[in-house]
């Protein structure tokens, strides 16, 4: 285009809506009205405005214009306007110019809507002005600088007869709100620019013109409109027009470039008659790109960040998979596995599934075919088989979806079955892999582990129950505990029950964010029947269901609602209906409404041994040591501690001193001693003595008529080891031997303190290659044993500390272990850390000074820890006021965690004790999900995958000094990290799929990897970034240098994993130098 051409851009937006009694939300049209600043048109039938004086001159078709009117007939000229006979019945083109958003014949008069005009140039509407056009024409330099902005609010169309009949009803003559800007600005090239942009609101349905542009003659009109198009309509995303018209005609075509979203709500269906036609192939990125990725019976809506698809009217589903309403339903399938039925496996080789569905009444019936007798009796109480459907295509309440709605025809679901009292597990595994070529659900199911074994002849009958299940973005979760009575002729009437816990992954969509996905929702399953067909091998499942809103008004417990009369210090059990009941709490008495503390300590209740004093608590008690005395293992007995101070002389002359304390154990209580002598016991050893007229040495005595025998080799090793030191007391750590009733050594001997066992020989030497660590079965000393290994062995007193760096993962309800082999995953040596039922551990964190672990759940909507020891319990921190937490990270120098919660857009932070808490941020907040904090610098960094404008930010660890450190070129960056040898912030972006670093100041910016799955969570380490990858369902290595993937761990579980952390005995470079700055003095 030549330096100096003035152009025309024409913007016209159109909202529309067509419905009896609703239109389109206010918020989609331009802020309008007095308190916008508008000025308003006087009422009447064809009225036309004070002339607006432009600051800059308007060129349109050749002609400079200064000056804008608006009229009630829904049009603006750049010339005072004739009277209305002379161009609204007779069509385009008008002899002035003009651009007519709405031309019809309309009428204000009495009441009859109102119209609004001004000329501004308010920041916020000249910025969505230029977003409007920049998304039509990215390329475009365009600045406005001034806007026009005209509204008609409900306007009715002119009728004679409404003169003289009293206010128009409304709905018969059809309302009207439709706004119109005009935007001028001045570019560097001196180039003028115009935007109109229009948007219309209907309560009914009428023949207009929209949008059309006019000049005098000899120039013709320039509007879309051909002919009048109907089709089935509820609603319509923005549909926007840009065009560029130069101001010296060249032609009457204007170039055109539409942005266009059709949304079709299934919910009902009306006809709506718009004067254009949408022709598909001005569409491109709509209908050409992405129409195709959507079922045949669904359109494609383009959203601001991305396209979503929805099922017509007439059809139910997610988009990606529409069904016709109300028909009958069918899946077929495959189920394999192998199921051990009462210690017996038993293989199901490759048998079919079948299933017919009445979604008139949520009626679902389930056939398995060639079920062999003992499996097919024992699964009958597995239901959740077949319930899947009846979850599927639920007879939906109001306000409620069917599970076919929300996952279509593509999901897996993986489902646990705990069966009471066995503790039998079954896992249930199954897959959707689309519609048919008959448009039927295919589901394979695969099934592994064990079920109770049920007699020959047996039947089972369930009771009806509710289920509540959970909803989160791409993810459904439930748990429940159900019962079932299973009768038989041998065993008569018995009653059992099972635990189930479910997650279903399916794909979802969320670029439409006007809601609508339940939170929770309550499935009622009416009737389930369970059989057995032995002479055909099939196993039934039948099960009526009707699913409800979980959110909805219908009456609550009190123990849930919070409304109950039980005491502090009580449970509040729900009973039927309203009913409850109150219990106290353990270490409580009382009736429930009213709880007192028992005091475990006056009342004899408390088991604290000797050399303990019992402390009463509220609701509790604890044993405190007296002095000198630690706790033993059980951690309620006491032993005595004996201690000696050692002092040495250094080289420089200084001399140290030091106590050693040795912790004592009671080897007293086991009665190692013979039946007629007495034990004392002294720090490290113990001593059998006699009683009088008995002699020998403890172990054996006889009475003084028997002659005595001397001594053996035991007996002298014995008696040697219970010789006092020089301070009096036996000699510390030392173990005696073991002895029998002939005086040999024992063949099993164990030291009295650390609990180790080992064989001996005859002489009392250790066999090599028997000792036993405490805690573990000892060896059969009788038997051989193998040869010993060369590895040295540790000494008995002393524990060795892990040696290895290990990854932790979450996964759904359990936190898993992974060790590393330099940088090498190794999965022959991954267990499970910590198995959490009922949770979705999401974000995970170390506190490697106190070799902890740190999770958020999701589910549980708590942040808890516990330590890496064996045995150790988690420690729920934080229970009130979370959301849906997600991210989570740990400062060990600090003692400092901090969270987002993403749901009310939150980042908080706490000490590691949960205390302290407060919200560093709560504002600019719109998607958070992954946190890091780095010790080193004290800063904290997060990401916010914020669709419409998705960023990397940063704050100290007090919350000051934020900023925005990546915001360009960023789509939906899930994983964080930091990179402590390059000292860069690098990030896992789900959207652009790249792994990417750059430094604190955003320089040094460079990709590392261009082309990842699906990564959620990332950790650096040794030159490695570690990533878990919701396509693969596992751990992810790729090399920072190479940018290769050089490792991957896919777990015998498969489901999405979260959260990863490293895990180290010693912590790693960075994540404690600020507390070696503090301890050096420097700030």
């Amino acid at each position: 285009m030549a330096e100096g051409t003035t152009v025309c851009l024409f913007l016209l937006s159109l909202w529309c809506s067509a419905s009896v009694t609703t239109a389109v939300q206010r918020s989609d049209i331009f802020p309008y009205g007095t308190p916008s600043g508008d000025l308003t048109l006087a009422e009447g039938d064809d009225e036309t405005s004070k002339v607006l004086t432009l600051p800059r001159p308007l060129y349109f078709y050749n002609t400079q214009f200064s000056e804008l009117y608006v009229a009630t007939n829904g049009i603006i000229s750049a010339q005072d306007l004739p009277m209305e006979k002379q161009y609204v019945d007779d069509g385009f083109p008008t002899d002035f110019p003009v651009v007519a958003p709405f031309l019809a014949d309309l009428d204000t008069s009495g009441g009859r809507g109102q119209i609004y005009y001004r000329l501004t140039e308010t920041p916020s509407v000249l910025n969505r002005v230029s977003q409007e056009v920049h998304r039509g024409f990215p390329d475009a330099r365009f600045t406005p600088t001034h806007a026009v902005v005209a509204t008609w609010e409900n306007v009715g169309a002119y009728e004679e007869q409404s003169r003289q009949a009293g206010p128009p009803n409304q709905v018969e003559t059809g309302a009207l709100s439709l706004s119109v800007s005009l935007s001028l600005s001045l570019s560097s090239k001196s180039t003028d620019s115009i935007v109109f942009h229009c948007a219309a609101e209907f309560s009914k349905a009428n023949q207009l013109s929209v949008c059309p542009l006019s000049s005098p003659p000899p120039h013709t009109q320039s509007f879309i409109t051909a002919q009048t198009t109907k089709r089935p309509v509820q609603g319509m995303s923005p549909l926007h027009w840009l065009f560029i018209h130069p101001a010296i005609q060249k032609s009457t075509i204007f170039r055109m470039n539409l942005y266009c979203s059709n949304y079709f709500s299934p919910s009902r269906s009306l006809s709506l008659s718009l004067p254009f036609s949408l022709p598909l192939s001005l569409c491109p990125p709509l209908f050409t790109r992405f129409q195709n990725q959507c079922s045949k019976n669904a359109v494609c809506s383009d959203y601001p960040s991305g396209f979503c698809c929805h099922c017509q009217s007439g059809f139910f589903g997610n988009g990606w998979h529409c069904l016709p309403d109300g028909a009958p339903q069918r899946v077929s399938g495959k189920v394999r596995g192998s199921v051990t039925v009462g210690g017996t496996p038993m293989d199901l080789g490759d048998i079919d599934l079948h299933a017919y569905i009445v979604v008139g009444d949520g009626r679902a019936y389930t056939a398995i075919s060639e079920v062999p007798e003992p499996l097919g009796l024992a699964l009958m109480p597995v239901a959740p088989i077949g319930e899947l459907f009846g979850w599927l295509f639920a007879l939906e309440l109001p306000n409620s979806q069917a599970g076919f709605k929300i996952t279509g025809a593509d999901f897996l679901r993986r489902a646990e079955v705990v069966f009471y009292p066995g503790n039998e597990r079954l896992t249930v595994v199954q897959a959707a892999s689309g519609l048919d070529e008959h448009n039927h659900l295919t589901v394979d199911t695969v099934l592994s582990g064990s079920v109770p074994f049920l007699p020959p002849g047996a039947s089972v009958t369930m009771e009806p129950f509710k289920e509540t299940y959970q909803y989160y973005p791409s993810v459904t979760t439930s748990a429940s505990v159900r019962e079932y009575t299973v009768e038989s002729a041998e065993r008569g009437s018995e009653s059992f029950s099972f635990q189930l816990r479910q997650n279903l992954t399916h794909r979802d969509c969320r670029h439409d964010n006007r809601g609508g996905r339940p939170e929770t929702q309550e499935l009622s399953m009416e009737r389930v029947f369970v059989m057995y067909v032995t002479e055909e091998r099939i196993l039934r499942y039948a099960v009526t269901n009707k699913i409800v809103d979980g959110g909805g008004p219908e009456p609550v417990n009190p123990c849930y609602s919070g409304s109950h009369a039980c005491d502090t210090s009580a449970q509040c059990l729900p009973e039927e209906g309203q009913s409850y009941r109150c219990e106290c709490a353990t270490g409580y008495q009382g009736d429930g409404h009213y709880c007192y503390d028992v005091d475990e300590c006056a009342e004899g209740l408390a088991p604290c041994g000797p050399g303990a004093d019992c402390v009463n608590l509220p609701g509790s008690h604890r044993c405190q040591c007296h002095f000198g005395y630690e706790f033993s293992f059980d951690g309620r007995s006491c032993v005595g501690t004996w201690c000696t101070s050692v002092a040495a002389r250094m080289k420089r002359g200084e001399i140290v001193c030091r106590v050693v304390c040795f912790l004592d154990v009671d080897e007293c209580q086991s009665s190692p001693c013979h039946a007629d002598a007495g034990c004392s016991n002294g720090p490290g050893s113990f001593r059998c003595q006699c009683r009088p007229g008995f002699h020998g040495d403890g172990f054996q005595c006889s009475p003084h008529d028997e002659p005595e025998r001397p001594k053996t080799r035991c007996e002298q090793h014995r008696e040697s080891l219970q010789t006092t030191g020089p301070e009096g007391h036996p000699i510390a750590g030392a173990s005696a031997p073991r002895c029998d009733a002939r005086g040999e050594y024992a063949p099993l001997q164990c030291h009295g303190s650390t609990g180790h066992c080992w064989c001996v020989d005859d002489r009392g030497q250790e066999r090599v290659g028997t000792r036993t660590p405490a805690g573990t079965p000892t060896i059969d000393c009788d038997k051989p044993v193998a040869p010993p290994t060369m590895r040295p062995l540790p000494r008995p007193d002393v524990t060795p500390p892990p040696s290895d760096i290990t990854l932790l993962y979450a996964q759904g309800q359990q936190i898993g272990a992974l060790p590393l082999n330099g940088t090498r995953l190794d999965p022959t040596r991954a267990k499970t850390l910590l198995a959490l039922h009922g949770s979705i551990v999401v974000g995970v964190a170390y506190d490697c000074q106190e070799n902890k672990v740190y999770w958020s759940d999701l589910s549980g909507r708590t942040i808890s820890r516990a330590s890496l020891t064996h045995g150790a319990e988690p420690e729920v921190l934080i229970n009130t006021d979370l959301a849906s937490p997600e991210g989570l990270a740990v400062d060990p120098s600090r003692r400092l965690m901090f969270w987002v919660d993403s749901a009310p857009d939150k980042i908080e932070r706490a000490n590691l004790d949960g205390s302290g808490r407060r919200t560093l941020f709560h504002r600019d907040l719109v998607n958070p999900r992954a946190i890091i904090v780095v010790p080193s610098t004290g800063t904290l960094y997060w990401t916010d995958w914020n669709r419409e404008a998705p960023k990397i930010e940063c704050s100290t660890v007090d919350g000051d000094n934020r900023k925005v450190v990546v915001s360009e070129g960023i789509g939906l960056p899930n994983a964080l990290t930091y990179d402590t040898e390059a000292r860069q912030i690098c990030w896992a972006d789900a959207g652009t799929k790249k792994l990417e670093c750059v430094s604190p100041d955003g320089s040094g910016r460079r990709v590392i990897h261009p082309n990842l799955n699906y990564p959620f969570s990332m950790v650096y380490y040794r030159n490695h970034f570690y990533y878990s990858d919701w396509r693969r369902d596992g751990v992810i290595a790729v090399n920072k240098d190479t940018s290769k993937f050089t490792d991957e761990f896919l777990p015998d579980q498969r489901s999405h994993l979260y959260g990863l952390t490293i895990a180290t005995t010693n912590c790693l470079s960075g994540t404690l130098l600020h507390r070696a700055a503090v301890l050096s003095g420097t700030p």
